[in-house]
């Protein structure tokens, strides 16, 4: 079951697929609130500056959500046009490929915007306003990043959460050939990036609830700390969890490119117990279906045409009939029974298939096919599932080929007992008719 903010987000969404994008931006608000009072544990202000602060700095957070919307609008706008009709191949790719990108293209597009024109001016009119030192204001630019640090994350991945629904619709009508090349973030360094800047972020507030009001020299000093720890310890331990996680998923994307080239033998190695086992094991459960899947197939094409395998393998037994004319070739050697009699079975078997492979290659040459083999008969189509007008004609000249190709390539046997050796195969009898049949 769905939790209720996925619930929430399926169902705005439906209504109007970009609102959410926008509603978002709305959480820097949030965020910056909670720097300046963040800033308030480490230096005393006073309620008129704190608020003068807090009008300022949403006015600066406006604008850059002003910005961000009218960007993301426009990147938005092949979303647009496949929801209101432009359904074809290269529309559909656009629009998955607009939205599936639009996280990292956003930050790509926005990266010096809210640093340069938004965080620095407003870090020195706080500088101004507090009457703080000058060199205050490096500090609090670098400290604060963990303001930048936290909004980046929340907006990266909120950006995520409600475009997802939109992209699964889309992602529906992609077509079976669609190869995924789009430009992204791994999740190797999306956990690499996020578990040290969380961590600095938790160690400055922790620090300023710790050491309340004792200055911007110790807010400078908790980032170091914080910084320190975060890229030495936490960072070993999360890329200890990251090599985890990164090995199951490769295995996996390595099973699943065998499979895509044919080897139904690919297996992943079941190593855990969490998601990636289960997901490892219901891999290797699908694979084994697939595996029986392709040797039912071999062996039913091997009695019936190919095609006819097919179909009954995607369509299911009950096929609808259809009234068509075709002609039928049929295939027969002389004196087969006497002579298979004389011969040891597996001289018999061999000489077939060798005589096989001298006709099956005739029938479609002429654009029929073998429908079956009933011993050393066979039963050739013409005109079904391939539709020629010519099929009479085509039936009578590929029996009139395999007459002289047999006439003028004698198969002999191979090796035999004292009473077969040295045989010739006796000449096969072919005949071809009109054949109209439902």
């Amino acid at each position: 079951m769905r939790d209720p903010v996925d619930r929430a987000v399926r169902a705005i969404t439906r209504r109007n697929s970009y609102a959410l994008v926008w509603a978002q931006f709305g959480l820097a608000h949030v965020i910056m609130f909670g720097g300046l009072e963040l800033l308030k544990l480490y230096q005393p202000v006073s309620e008129h500056r704190f608020w003068t602060l807090v009008i300022v700095s949403q006015a600066l957070v406006s604008l850059d959500n002003v910005v961000s919307i009218k960007l993301t609008r426009r990147m938005w706008r092949p979303v647009w046009a496949w929801e209101r009709g432009a359904r074809d191949e290269a529309s559909t790719i656009e629009a998955w490929v607009a939205l599936a990108t639009l996280p990292v293209e956003y930050f790509r597009r926005m990266r010096r915007y809210p640093f340069v024109f938004v965080y620095l001016p407003f870090v020195a009119f706080m500088t101004w306003e507090l009457k703080l030192p000058a060199y205050s204001f490096l500090i609090i630019a670098v400290a604060g990043t963990v303001v930048i640090l936290a909004a980046a994350i929340v907006r990266f991945f909120t950006i995520e959460v409600v475009t997802r629904p939109v992209l699964e619709r889309i992602a529906e009508q992609l077509p079976p050939d669609f190869r995924l090349d789009a430009p992204g973030l791994s999740l190797r360094w999306r956990l690499l990036a996020v578990a040290p800047a969380i961590n600095v972020i938790t160690g400055v507030v922790v620090a300023g609830l710790s050491n309340h009001g004792r200055g911007l020299n110790n807010l400078g000093i908790s980032w170091l700390i914080a910084v320190g720890v975060s890229f030495t310890f936490s960072f070993e331990l999360a890329i200890l969890a990251v090599r985890s996680l990164a090995s199951s998923l490769s295995d996996l994307r390595r099973a699943t490119e065998r499979v895509r080239a044919g080897d139904y033998s690919a297996r992943v190695p079941v190593v855990s117990t969490d998601e990636t086992g289960e997901l490892a094991q219901s891999f290797n459960t699908m694979v084994e279906g697939l595996d029986e899947r392709e040797r039912l197939r071999d062996a039913f094409g091997a009695y019936v045409d190919p095609r006819l395998a097919e179909r009954v393998l995607s369509e299911g037994v009950d096929l609808q009939g259809e009234e068509v004319e075709a002609s039928i070739l049929f295939l027969d050697v002389r004196d087969f029974t006497a002579f298979a009699e004389r011969a040891e079975p597996h001289e018999v078997v061999s000489l077939l298939n060798e005589l096989w492979e001298l006709v099956v290659p005739v029938l479609l040459q002429h654009g029929g096919h073998a429908n079956k083999f009933i011993g050393d008969g066979l039963l050739g189509v013409f005109g079904v599932p391939d539709r020629h007008p010519d099929h009479a004609d085509r039936a009578v000249a590929a029996a009139l080929q395999i007459a002289e190709l047999v006439r003028a390539t004698p198969i002999a046997w191979r090796s035999g007992s004292a009473s077969t050796a040295g045989r010739s195969w006796p000449a096969p009898s072919v005949a071809a008719a009109e054949w109209s049949s439902p």
